[in-house]
Order: structure tokens, then sequence, then C-alpha cells
């Protein structure tokens, strides 16, 4: 297999994480002489399961889904898998020092949202020509396939999926007179569930609540709404900001016309995404975008409706979050690799192993399982994640653009919200102006 490396890629490494940077990683690592790109191809289609050791880092979030792939992967397999979690705080400098080392795993999962960064910066070695072997390759979600593709060659599938939907609660539904079956179909509609609820004056009890200083929390949560009603958030290139367009004014303006009316719970200006789903878990909000992976634990206390994001007229639409996998540029077992992610995409790892314990799933084709259909909710979340208006976006500097907590869309949103709304179109510039840098 030809080894996509380029003197470029050596050259522009820069992974990014809460304003430090960690720049200069290939010049410390890897190099010419690294093992050629996605394995020799020994093995064919399944790769080489001949009893090595892998080892394989994720993030804390993903703690839950990780260990059931890695137990049920080293139950039937001669290879085994070291996995190892790190802290999401400290997840990218620790990829960052590993690449600059020449150190990674043979198997690492990143944020979707940083995979553009990392595969222009080399850490994952090209697996063009083992996906295209796959039966299913077709299937597999196109949002993480597209992130983690880099000059027509493809370097991640994806791991765990993350989706953002609707949530209400069922009770308060009840209490507002609104229908406990039936969530919004449109922004508007969101917005009159919402006050609906408010006015139930109830102690504590809010029409809804969003992360009010959390890039991340409304680029989840936000952008789907203005993808289901046809428009854009970003150009596709991922160097220009869409976000002064009609429908994201809508939907800026909904929630400012919610926080005036006071039925956005108050945390929710200074909300950092550490306690952003606290509330609705407690039972004290009627209505909110929500992550569908939290579904299960929002169950325990709530009786929790699920709809798929609506947009202003209508419409559906998710971000496709969570993580993408690769192998890293430093495996020199990649074929023994190679084997864990065709697994990974197999019907036995993505309906027995994810389906079987509440986690959506990453093929379309295995969308409608014998889990699934046993709650209405989880098919509605595994259907909308192949729907044509959902998005996993894709730009090199997401991170200093819309996640930093002094980025400019987190100042967009906060003056569109509290503010008066009034400085969009010189935010939304703003934002432009770092992503393309």
């Amino acid at each position: 297999m030809t080894r996509r490396w380029t003197a470029r890629r050596r050259t522009v490494l820069a992974v990014t994480t809460a304003g430090v940077l960690v720049a200069g990683l290939a010049a410390c690592g890897g190099g010419d002489s690294a093992p050629a790109a996605g394995g020799s191809g020994e093995g064919g289609v399944e790769g080489v399961d001949d009893g090595t050791t892998l080892t394989l880092w994720t993030r804390a979030p993903l703690e839950y889904q990780a260990n059931l792939l890695v137990d049920a992967y080293n139950e039937t397999h001669e290879n085994q898998v070291e996995l190892t979690i790190t802290p999401n705080d400290d997840y990218v400098s620790r990829v960052g020092a590993a690449a600059g080392s020449g150190e990674l795993p043979d198997l690492f999962a990143a944020d979707i949202v940083y995979v553009p960064n990392w595969t222009e910066a080399g850490l994952f070695a090209d697996i063009t020509d083992r996906v295209s072997q796959l039966d299913h390759a077709d299937e597999i979600n196109q949002g993480h396939l597209d992130a983690g593709t880099y000059e027509d060659a493809q370097y991640v599938l994806p791991f765990v999926l993350d989706l953002s939907v609707i949530f209400w609660n069922k009770e308060l539904y009840a209490e507002a007179g609104l229908d406990p079956e039936q969530g919004p179909t449109t922004v508007e509609e969101f917005k009159e569930h919402a006050l609906a609820v408010q006015a139930l004056g109830k102690p504590g009890v809010y029409g809804t609540y969003f992360g009010g200083n959390c890039g991340g929390c409304n680029v989840f949560t936000w952008f789907p709404m203005v993808w289901a009603s046809g428009e854009e958030v970003m150009n596709e290139d991922g160097t220009e900001a869409l976000l002064a367009g009609d429908a994201a004014k809508e939907v800026y303006g909904t929630w400012r016309e919610l926080w005036e009316a006071g039925a956005v719970a108050p945390g929710s200006r200074d909300e950092t995404g550490a306690t952003w789903v606290a509330d609705f878990q407690e039972g004290n909000i009627g209505v909110m975008p929500y992550p569908a992976t939290l579904l299960a634990t929002a169950d325990e206390t709530v009786d929790v409706g699920v709809v798929p994001i609506p947009g202003v007229d209508g419409g559906q639409s998710t971000f496709v979050g969570g993580d993408g996998i690769g192998i890293s540029k430093d495996s020199e077992n990649a074929d023994a690799a190679w084997n864990f992610l065709q697994w990974l995409m197999s019907e036995e790892a993505q309906v027995e192993v994810l389906a079987a314990n509440d986690s959506t799933v990453s093929r379309s084709d295995l969308a409608d399982n014998e889990y699934s259909r046993e709650d209405p909710r989880v098919l509605a979340i595994n259907e909308v994640a192949g729907a044509p208006d959902s998005r996993t976006p894709v730009a090199v500097n997401f991170q200093q653009a819309f996640n930093a907590p002094d980025s400019p869309w987190v100042t967009l949103f906060r003056n569109a919200v509290f503010e008066g709304g009034t400085s969009v179109d010189e935010d939304a510039e703003a934002v432009t102006e770092v992503l393309g840098q």
C-alpha cells in the first residue's frame, strides 16, 4: 500500500486544545522510514489475528462503549487489545505528546471534530484500500468517513456515534396540557412547548435549558436546527462561516425570546457544559436538545420523549458527533490493528455489542435491528444519523472557531441571546477569520 505522507503534512502539523498549541509533532516523530500506512495487506479483508497485543487509547466520555467493544473483541479473538482511558481534558495533549515522540498506540480514537486536523497532520495511517474491501463500505456513516478523509485518502472509521436530538419530559408536558407523546416538529413548536411548561409556574421548573457559555454544546444542538432548515453553517471547505443566514438568525432569535420570557433556566447563562444536562435529569426542564447517548441515564429519572432536532419550518437533523478511530502512524502492528477495525464495522460488533447496549450503530443498513425495534426512540435516533440533512461539520480550525471557551462562536451566540442580537453579521465574520487562518 502506498504511504501518503508528504513533506507539507510534516511541516503544517498542529494539534490544538483549549488554547494550548502542540506543533511540529511530525518533526519530532514518524518519518519516511515508518511502517507502511495501513499495514502490508496481510490477512486480506480481515487482517491478522495471530495473538498480537494491541494498544488502544480513547477518552473518558466513551469509556462505557469502549470497554464493551474491547471486552467482546478480546473474548472472540487471538489478538488482545489493551485499552487506556484518558480524562477528556487531558486527551489531546497526551496524543500530541505521543505523536511528537513517535509513541502513539496502535489504535486511537479522536473526537470527530478534531479528526480533520489530525488526519492532515499525519497522525493516522492510510486505510483507503482496506476500507474499500469491506462489503458494507457504502453503509458506514458518511459524516465520519468524510471527516477522516484527506486528499482522497481515508484514515478513520466511526468508533462511537454521539447524536443530538430533542428530549422532552412527558410528565411536565401532560401537566402543561401538551400531548406527552408528541415532541416539537418545528423551531416555533419548540418555543411554544417550552413556554407552555414555563407557564406552569412550578418552583425550580423551566421550559428549557442550554449551554450559554459552551461552544461545543451549541454546535452540537443548534447547528442541526440550521441544517434541518435547508441551510449550512460553513462552506464546503470549512473556511467560511455561514452563521448569519435567515435560519440561523431565526434560531438565535427563538432562544433570545425564550430567555427574555424567563423560560430558560437561569443557570444556562454561565453553563460551560459541566452541568448541561443535570436539570433535565432531575425532572426540572420541559424540553431541550440533548445527547442521544444519555437516553438510558435520563430514563432512570424522567419519562423521556425523543424526536430528531427540527428546523424552522420542519425537517429533521442531527450533529453526527462522537469519535472516529484509526491506526496510528507509529503502529508496528497495522495488519493486526486492522483486524480490530474491520470487526468493529461487523454486524456482530454493531448490533450484538453496541445496539444491544443502547448505543447508536454506525452502519445505516443496521439501524433497524432487533434491539432498536424494542424502543421506537432508539430506532428514531439510529435513523436520523443517516438523514439527508444530518452532518458532521469538517474544519481544520474547528476547535479555535467553535469549541474553545473564548471562541468567536461563543461570542456570537452570547451576543445574540443575552445582548440583543444586533451583532450577528459582524460576529459571523469573526468566526470566518478564525476558520480561514
